[in-house]
C-alpha cells in the first residue's frame, strides 16, 4: 500500500528588510540594505567579474542562466522528449501557480497573474534583462539569441531562437496561466526581438 504523501509546506524565506516605524526613521537616507551590506558586496563581485569575462564574448549578467536553460532544452530535443520537458516545468510550478490563482479568484484581479509571471520573479527578471509592464501586458527582450549565436559557432547547440519560443517558451506560460486559471496570448519574437504576454478577457 503506498504512503501518503506529506502536505507540501511554504517555503522558508528570510524576513524582508523591516519598514520604517517612526517618524525619525521617515526623515533617514536608508538604503534598505543595511545589516546585509555583506550579501550586497558579494553580489556586486559577482556581477563586476562577470561583466568584466570577456573570454570567447562579452558575458551579460544573465549568462549562466541562459546557457543552463540552453543546455537543458537541448538536452530535451536530443532525446525527443521537449513534451515531458515542459509538462515536467509545469507541473513543477503548479503548486506556486494555482496558490496565484487561488489570489485572483478572491481578488478578482487577473492583472496579479502577469505580476506572478514577470514582476515578482526573479526567475524572469535575471533571464530577461529588459522588461516592460503595462496594465494587461508585459513586454520582454528576447533572453537566449546572443548567447546561443556565440555557442551554435563552436557547436553547443543547433536550437533557434524561434524554436526555443515556439516549443519552449509559449507551452510553458499558457501551462502556467492554465494554472493560474486565466487566459493569455504571447507574440512571437518581433523584428526588435521583443516579445509580449497580454490577458485575454
Amino acid at each position: 500500500m503506498a504512503q501518503a504523501q506529506p502536505k507540501p509546506q511554504p517555503a522558508e524565506v528570510p524576513p524582508h528588510t523591516p519598514k520604517k516605524s517612526n517618524v525619525v526613521d521617515n526623515f533617514k537616507t536608508l538604503s534598505g540594505f543595511e545589516g546585509r551590506e555583506l550579501e550586497l558586496g558579494k553580489s556586486l563581485n559577482v556581477m563586476l567579474r562577470t561583466l568584466s569575462n570577456q573570454a570567447g564574448y562579452a558575458h551579460e549578467v544573465n549568462d549562466a542562466l541562459v546557457k543552463m536553460h540552453l543546455n537543458a532544452m537541448q538536452f530535451a530535443k536530443d532525446h525527443d522528449m521537449i513534451q515531458e520537458f515542459v509538462d515536467h516545468d509545469v507541473k513543477t510550478m503548479r503548486p506556486i501557480n494555482e496558490r496565484v490563482g487561488n489570489i485572483i479568484r478572491k481578488t478578482g484581479k487577473k492583472e496579479i497573474a502577469l505580476v506572478g509571471m514577470f514582476d515578482r520573479t526573479a526567475c524572469h527578471f535575471q533571464l530577461a534583462l529588459e522588461n516592460e509592464a503595462d496594465e494587461g501586458i508585459r513586454r520582454w527582450k528576447e533572453p537566449f539569441g546572443y548567447v546561443l549565436k556565440q555557442a551554435k559557432r563552436i557547436g553547443q547547440f543547433d536550437l533557434t531562437e524561434e524554436e526555443i519560443h515556439e516549443k519552449f517558451v509559449k507551452p510553458r506560460f499558457y501551462g502556467y496561466a492554465k494554472d493560474m486559471g486565466v487566459e493569455i496570448e504571447v507574440s512571437d519574437i518581433g523584428e526588435d526581438d521583443w516579445i509580449s504576454c497580454k490577458l485575454i478577457d
